[in-house]
């Protein structure tokens, strides 16, 4: 009796496609074919995908045919929710008489995700849990918080995973926090009277049975980072919307040390540790909050004397509380264990930011922040991430990163340069074998759209109402009967151009800000006469195929602001390390950007528009050519009399 063949691989994603009701693709075919190689030779593969491709099933079917466990990791909700929802339900029937298995699939996040129901019941440490309720009338909430709370209680009785994506209308991270803890912050399931019951645990249980487990970048960053598993072993890692990774990663390695996030921590920690050790650590915390009320806003290249002394002063407080927590004072206190834990996952941040600040590492950035709410706070990110990523994440598996923005100026040695891989093809004994490809998009963008630079505008400055640049926007707007997202590089500069909009036109203007986002985008896709203007979640998160939206305007080209200190410190470090530090940072962040704004015009086959740089350096600058071919290869004009015949044309054609 011989063994029956495995299905071949254009089969199964042929039953996939039909099962979603998709269109096979040659640009997914290769996609999966790369994919499967990649993953069988152990390599890394870097795939290009442009929007239509139908890139979830290129990778998810060799990722299911493969029979290992393969963890993909997305950056945004609303692809999870694709996945785990519509994806992979129907590709694993579609996919189980083939394979003659029935793979499984699971969602896992971080712990703070899931409603912890120790602290449903239990109640929120002391300092967070004021104001709640009316202490008269404990049944009746006094306030929005309140009444999402109750909400919160009854929704826990239905809910099956304890999600929080899975709350409908959802609460604020204010009202979220009163139900849910970190994972330093959880007592652990054997410690814990809910433990059995525990939401994030049976995600945990669920996603090691998992054949698939698609969690997102910021979790995936903490697996690698931290040192701590979170996630299940796997031989394969998918990274969806890979173009965002860089900067997940450097978030969840960025520390930050506020005189609000200091106090809270003396509040728990006070009542839990001896006299002494409490006076240092409320000492050293108004010391901290003396001298961040003078901090100026900007980088600190070197640590001010005063400010090292104070936060000299708070590691070694903190030091002293985590061993003194050991020894309760408060023998009153219910649940000891819970609010200990609390008080000493707030006081070991404190002091591990507080070290890291200290030590002044040449691989660290420090900065000052003000905020006109919160006040000053001080933040440390790492300088550079990719050796971090290169030792982290790409040993001991097969990485595939795939995203419509991947190849900037050409190829894709700048993405796997920023991920700690060498140019394409190096070979060496320590060097990750990767390769990129580019499977195209079904799109004719050459046809279905134009790239129109206004080169005849002056080129931006500092100041937001750039007048001529107003003036051609509103003419643009009209030509093509509204329609219209607005990409500013500041909230400033949406402000300034809605405003002035809305006094010269007719055209209703939405502005990011003045309502939830689902909301403005549910708005601007039902009414073909709306704009929308906004800052830089539009330049990645619109899709609204169709006639409402033809043409898609930026105001100037994004690069880092001047003053960025994380930027500037990278650009910097790239030059004294003798490269081009501008290309290497400033118009790479702006080529991705850009990529990712054009691509908001043309999301279905016969989408038709304009893609409107108001900035002339575009056309004029010598790194113009390098930002120009990472966007949708869009027929290239300048001629603003051109553009204006071809959207009235585009706007009667919608209107037929």
């Amino acid at each position: 009796m011989t063994d029956t063949p495995p299905p071949a691989l254009t089969d199964l994603l042929h039953a996939a496609v039909t099962a979603v009701g998709g269109v096979e693709r040659a640009g997914q075919v290769t996609m999966a074919e790369a994919v499967a190689a990649a993953v069988d030779d152990k390599s890394h593969l870097l795939v290009q995908a442009g929007t239509g491709t139908g890139k979830s099933l290129g990778y998810l079917v060799p990722a299911l045919a493969h029979g290992e466990r393969v963890v993909v990791a997305t950056a945004t909700l609303a692809l999870q929710r694709q996945l785990v929802e519509r994806d992979l339900p129907r590709t694993v029937s579609a996919l189980k008489p083939l394979l003659r298995r029935e793979p499984q699939f699971a969602m896992l996040k971080g712990r703070s995700n899931y409603l912890c129901l120790h602290r449903l019941h239990e109640g929120a440490p002391q300092d967070e849990e004021e104001g709640l309720f009316d202490p008269f009338e404990a049944a009746a909430p006094t306030s929005k918080l309140g009444q999402d709370l109750l909400r919160m209680r009854d929704w826990a009785d239905d809910t099956e995973t304890g999600d929080r994506d899975g709350l409908t209308p959802g609460v604020s991270d204010r009202a979220w926090g009163q139900v849910s803890v970190s994972s330093r912050e959880c007592l652990g399931a054997t410690k814990c009277a809910y433990g059995a019951e525990c939401f994030a645990e049976a995600a945990r249980e669920r996603a090691k049975l998992a054949d698939v487990v698609v969690t997102n970048h910021a979790l995936l960053a903490i697996d690698a980072i931290e040192g701590t598993p979170v996630l299940p072993g796997h031989e394969v890692l998918i990274i969806d919307e890979g173009h965002e990774l860089v900067s997940r990663v450097t978030g969840v390695a960025t520390g930050e040390l506020s005189a609000g996030g200091v106090n809270r921590a003396v509040k728990r920690a006070a009542r839990l540790v001896n006299e002494k050790a409490a006076d240092a650590l409320l000492s050293a915390a108004e010391g901290f909050e003396r001298v961040m009320e003078l901090a100026l806003p900007g980088r600190l290249e070197e640590i001010p004397e005063d400010l090292l002394y104070v936060l000299s002063a708070l590691r070694d407080a903190c030091r002293q509380v985590i061993t003194a927590l050991g020894d309760t004072r408060d023998k009153s206190v219910q649940d000891e264990d819970a609010v200990r834990k609390q008080a000493l996952a707030a006081v070991e941040h404190v002091h591990e930011v507080s070290e890291r600040l200290v030590a002044v590492s040449e691989y660290d950035v420090v900065w000052c922040e003000r905020h006109d709410r919160f006040g000053a706070s001080l933040r440390v990110a790492p300088l550079n991430v990719s050796g971090l990523l290169r030792e982290k994440l790409f040993t001991d598996r097969s990485v595939v990163l795939t995203s419509a923005t991947l190849k900037l100026g050409g190829d894709f040695n700048g993405v796997a340069a920023s991920m700690g891989l060498s140019a394409e093809g190096t070979e060496g004994e320590d060097v990750a074998r990767w390769k990129g490809i580019d499977v195209g998009s079904p799109f004719d963008y050459r046809k279905q759209g134009i790239l129109y630079v206004a080169k005849h505008l002056s080129p931006p400055g500092r100041d937001a109402g750039r007048e001529d640049m107003l003036d051609e926007l509103a003419e643009l707007i009209e030509a093509a009967g509204g329609r219209t997202l607005g990409l500013f590089s500041s909230m400033r500069g949406a402000q300034t151009a809605a405003e002035a909009m809305r006094a010269r036109l007719d055209h209703p203007v939405l502005l990011q800000g003045e309502e939830t986002l689902g909301e403005l985008i549910r708005a601007f896709s039902q009414d073909a006469r709306t704009c929308l203007f906004g800052t830089l979640s539009l330049w990645q998160g619109v899709d609204v195929p169709g006639v409402n939206c033809q043409l898609v305007v930026m105001d100037r080209i994004p690069f880092p602001r001047p003053d960025d200190p994380l930027m500037s410190a990278r650009q910097k470090s790239v030059e004294e390390h003798g490269g081009n530090g501008f290309m290497a940072v400033a118009a790479t962040h702006a080529a991705l950007l850009m990529a990712q704004g054009a691509g908001r015009l043309i999301r279905a086959s016969g989408d038709r528009g304009v893609v409107a740089v108001l900035d002339p350096r575009l056309a004029t600058a010598r790194y113009g050519g390098f930002l120009r071919s990472s966007m949708p290869d869009l027929w290239y004009t300048t001629d603003r009399q051109q553009v204006r015949r071809s959207l009235a044309a585009i706007d009667a054609a919608a209107k037929v």
